[in-house]
């Protein structure tokens, strides 16, 4: 209801301005004026109304920035996600700079140097120094940025291999998430999709060994400090396997698999106790108390970031992050797929 009153509004106002705009054309050929013909006084006109939108949006940029730095991610909790923010906050830098100063630039010679019957524009056919400046600064920059962002993907994308990484196969589906440990063999057994029945939801080879002691939960626990491969399939659409706090998302493609290697940092507790956490938490509850519901706590989650259908908003599982040791006891507890058939 209110994006349709909204919508009203806007639709009004742009009528409001149109009839305004030919009142005043109708105006000027009443007074036999000619409407077409631009005064000092138009051009006055035109560059302070330039000049106080400059203002406008620089002083609508700095509230922006104000009133949303406190929803920005919390600081990375993953090894590769410090070199995401590093990147993000080096280009964000770069943009920032750029916008203030051409903003003022492009508004501040439209006011001053605006049209008057007393200056005579000056025609400058070309000038060497200054292509050679507005072309070479950005295209040295931009090739910074590039070389930068490809030795950053590079990196990440691929990770030396110090320690064996722990395999975990994520497998989506509309609407939720699976999780797959392998057995002690760290080898996860064959799966198709036309294998699916009954409780066999992922579609678990039965006569393949490495499936038997292959484990599937509906929470995603990982060990901090450790390698983690994750491999992920999907059942039926493109999902996109989003984990925010990790700096991590790759495509969940059904037919294929695709995978991403990243060391978790930061357990679920250490995490909930980091200062900023705690801030974000508090303003989040007290939004949920004023709207009469439960505290939140914090968690990793995996979301999907793919429209994958009228559920997906609603798609997404908790990740814990806890020590090697509350990990093996957890992955222990939890029953093979042998035991479940």
């Amino acid at each position: 209801m209110e994006t349709l009153l909204f919508i009203l509004v806007g639709v009004l106002g742009i009528i409001a301005i149109v009839q305004a705009v030919r009142v005043f054309e109708i105006s000027a050929r009443v007074k036999g004026d000619d409407e077409n013909k631009v005064s000092d006084k138009d051009n006055r006109t035109q560059g302070l109304l330039l000049l106080l939108f400059l203002f406008f949006f620089l002083g609508a940029f700095a509230w922006m920035v104000y009133s949303w730095d406190s929803v920005i991610l919390p600081k990375a909790a993953s090894l590769h996600g410090a070199d995401i923010d590093s990147l993000w906050a080096i280009s964000m830098g770069v943009i920032i700079v750029a916008f203030l100063v051409t903003q003022p630039l492009l508004f501040g010679f439209s006011f001053l140097f605006r049209g008057s019957k007393k200056r005579r524009a000056v025609y400058m056919e070309h000038n060497n120094k200054l292509e050679l400046f507005w072309t070479g600064v950005p295209a040295v920059v931009l090739a910074g940025l590039i070389l930068y962002g490809l030795t950053t993907w590079s990196e990440t994308m691929n990770p030396s291999p110090e320690d064996e990484p722990l395999v975990v196969e994520v497998y989506g589906y509309q609407f939720n998430w699976k999780a797959r440990y392998s057995g002690t063999d760290n080898k996860l057994g064959y799966a198709n999709v036309r294998l699916i029945e009954g409780v066999n939801q992922l579609g678990l080879d039965v006569n393949d060994v490495s499936s038997l002691d292959d484990k599937v939960t509906n929470v995603l626990h990982l060990p901090v400090d450790r390698p983690v491969m994750l491999k992920f399939r999907a059942q039926d659409v493109i999902h996109s396997a989003y984990m925010p706090h990790f700096r991590v998302q790759m495509n969940a493609v059904p037919g294929t698999e695709t995978q991403f290697q990243f060391e978790p940092t930061m357990t679920t507790a250490e995490m909930r106790q980091d200062p900023e956490v705690v801030e974000k938490v508090k303003n989040i509850n007290e939004l949920r108390s004023a709207q009469g519901k439960d505290p939140y706590e914090f968690d990793y989650m995996l979301l999907c970031n793919k429209i994958c259908g009228s559920a997906h908003y609603n798609m997404n599982m908790k990740v814990v992050v806890q020590t090697q040791e509350q990990f093996d006891k957890w992955l222990q507890e939890q029953k093979s797929f042998a035991e479940t058939l």
